[in-house]
Parts: C-alpha cells; structure tokens; sequence
C-alpha cells in the first residue's frame, strides 16, 4: 500500500520540482529548515513538559491522578496545544539557529557567489514555511480541539477545575428578554443574585429577582429564592415577594457553564455557528470567541512571516559566531509574543476589533519583513 502511494506521489512532486527549478541545494536547505524546526519543538517541549511536572507533580498525588491518566488524558493531550500555541516562535529560533550555522560556516557565501540570488534562495524558506504552516493549520483546526477536550475533562475531575464561578453573566434569552446572574456556581449548578426580565414596546413589563436561582436536573425546573416579582398590567404595576418559587426559563446550566476557553474545544465549523448564537444571545465572551477563531489562522500565517524574518536576521555572517544571532533571534521572537499577548488583552477590554487585535502582530512583523529584505545584504 505504501508502495502504490510512492508511486502516485512520486510523478507529482517531480512536475512541482520542474516548475519552481527545484535543485539539489533547496532539498539540501528544506532538510535544514524541516530537521530545526523539529529539533527545538522536540527539545523546548521537553523543557516545557519538565516545566509543567515539578508545577503539578504535587496537585496530581493530592488528587490521586492515576499515572495512566496523567500520561494519557494530560500530557498526551497538553503537548499538541503547545506545538500549536508557539508554532511560530519554534519555527523562527529554528531558522535562527540553522540559518546563522550556514553564515558561520560560508555557506552562504558561497551561495550567493555561485549566482544564486537572494531572493531564489528564499524558495525552500518559504516551502518549508509552507509546510510547517499547513501543519500548524491541521493542528488547530482538527487536533487541538479534540484533545483540548481530554484535557479540559483531566482538569475538571482529578484538579478541581469544575469548581471556578463564573460572574456577571449577561445572557440574551430571547428578542424581548434578558438575564442577569451575578455569580455563578457549575458544580452546585446555583446563581447569585439572579434577575430575569422582559421589555415591552416603551417600557419594562416584567421583572422577576432573586437572592438565589438553583437549577434540578430531575424536573428541569429552576428553584427561585428570596426575590420578589414586578407585573405591569394595563399600566398597573403588581409587586409580590416571596421566599420561593418554582419556575421554568429558557436556560439551562450548559449555557451557564460556557467561558472563554469553550471556544478551544469546538471544531471550525462549530465555532462559526456558535459564534452567532452567542451574539444573538448577546454574551459578553464573544471577543475571545472571535479572537480564538481568529488565532487559528493567524499562528500559521505567522511563521511564514517569521521564518522571512528570521532569514534577514541571520543571513549575515558577523565575528561574535551564532551566538549573536541567536540572542538578537530570542529578544525578537520573545517581544513577538509578548506584543501577541497585549495586542489580545486591547481586544477583549479595550476599543481594538477583535479580529484587527489578533493579526496586528502579523501585520506590524510583515512590515518589518519587507523593510528588512530591501536593507539586507545581499
């Protein structure tokens, strides 16, 4: 079977080779490029996963995580979401090192002397950028999802995860209607401080609070108590209290249980159509939704920009040795990160589009690619 895929394969990168006048050199340089990058994801997550081990080893004997399960439902699990989070920066130190190996050793040099331009050896930077980018978009579009999914579930039974409030929930629960919790307890499935309410066409028509809102599974009925009710009847307002009251709303604990790290474990398509209904329902997390919506396409696209980046900065051969590049690789690709995580922070509570926030990075590193290309040497 392997054989037969060879053979079917084989034809068609011959006729892609043809077409871009791929040679020896470029296979030599994607080698290069392909065996870095899984180099430091190899040797950065082990860094990470040991990381991670001397941070929770104690939370997992406190909760009697079996090994099975740690290995499996957490780890197994907690490594694809790494490899997809800093995709680009594995990818950017990777050409760094590789790249300033090249320079160090004359490579280059060589290179460009031999009549090759600069911009033709930019060919197996950019396939392998491809490559790297197409992975990272399978990642994030169809793996990550799914083990985000173990992983939320790891947490939520063996460290106590489940039990986090969530506050000051907004929710629109139909066109004229609207409820407000103040907080919001999963495990005990109980809202504080609960509010329900309905507009008419000029004025508010009812009105009903309470100190507590407790949901039963067995009825799927809501327990109100400690509120009191307001009517408006043919302009006349009725006012009640009352200690409890059993009632129904269009609202279930799933819903109320929602944050902004549900978004991570729903596929593409599922976080298009969620992501409407959140707005209809008027939620306050739907910047996060559209932001983590947004990311899964912005991270791949990042590494093409970083692996050009990367080139431009360690292209040039200097006296210091790779060490210098590598350092000046790191600061850049930290401050890259850095700028991502407030770039984030503006769209979800400041004035910054959601979607601009996200690919601003992209955006402002591409502009200092392009600067960069035309003042390298060349």
């Amino acid at each position: 079977m392997a054989k037969r895929i060879l053979q079917m394969v084989r034809p068609m990168v011959e006729k892609i080779k043809k077409y871009l006048q791929w040679h020896i050199l470029d296979s030599y340089i994607l080698r290069k490029f392909l065996g870095s990058v899984v180099y430091s994801i190899t040797l950065l997550m082990t860094i990470i996963i040991v990381v991670d081990i001397s941070e929770n080893l104690q939370r997992f004997l406190d909760n009697n995580a079996p090994m099975s399960a740690v290995i499996t439902g957490y780890y197994l699990n907690f490594i694809p979401y790494f490899i997809n989070l800093f995709i680009p920066l594995f990818t950017f130190i990777s050409v760094i090192w590789f790249t300033s190996k090249l320079s160090a050793n004359n490579e280059i040099v060589a290179i460009l002397n031999g009549g090759v331009s600069f911009y033709r050896m930019l060919y197996p930077y950019i396939v392998g950028a491809l490559i790297v980018a197409s992975f990272a978009i399978f990642l994030s579009n169809f793996v990550v999802p799914r083990t985000n999914q173990q992983l939320y579930k790891f947490k939520e039974t063996y460290m106590g995860e489940s039990s986090l409030a969530r506050v000051n929930v907004h929710i629109k629960n139909s066109s004229n209607s609207y409820i407000y919790i103040e907080r919001w307890t999963k495990a005990e499935k109980t809202g504080y401080q609960f509010t329900y309410e309905e507009l008419g066409d000029q004025s508010l028509n009812y009105r009903i609070s309470a100190q507590q809102a407790v949901y039963n599974d067995e009825n799927k009925r809501w327990m109100l108590m400690d509120g009191f009710e307001r009517r408006i009847v043919k302009g006349q307002e009725i006012f009640s209290r009352f200690k409890s009251k059993d009632t129904v709303f269009n609202l279930t604990p799933t819903t109320l249980n929602q944050d902004a790290y549900v978004s991570e474990t729903m596929s593409s398509s599922q976080l298009r159509q969620f992501i409407k209904d959140e707005k209809a329902k008027g939620s306050t997390l739907v910047d996060q939704y559209i932001i983590e919506q947004q990311r899964r396409w912005a991270n791949p696209f990042g590494t093409i920009i970083m692996t050009i980046f990367a080139l431009c900065v360690s292209s040039r051969k200097t006296r210091r040795g790779v060490g210098v590049h590598i350092f000046i690789g790191m600061g850049l690709a930290f401050s890259f990160v850095f700028f991502q995580q407030i770039s984030t922070v503006f769209s979800v509570q400041g004035n910054m589009p959601p979607g601009l926030g996200t690919w601003m990075p992209n955006i402002i590193c591409m502009i200092l690619c392009v600067f960069m290309l035309k003042n390298t040497s060349k």
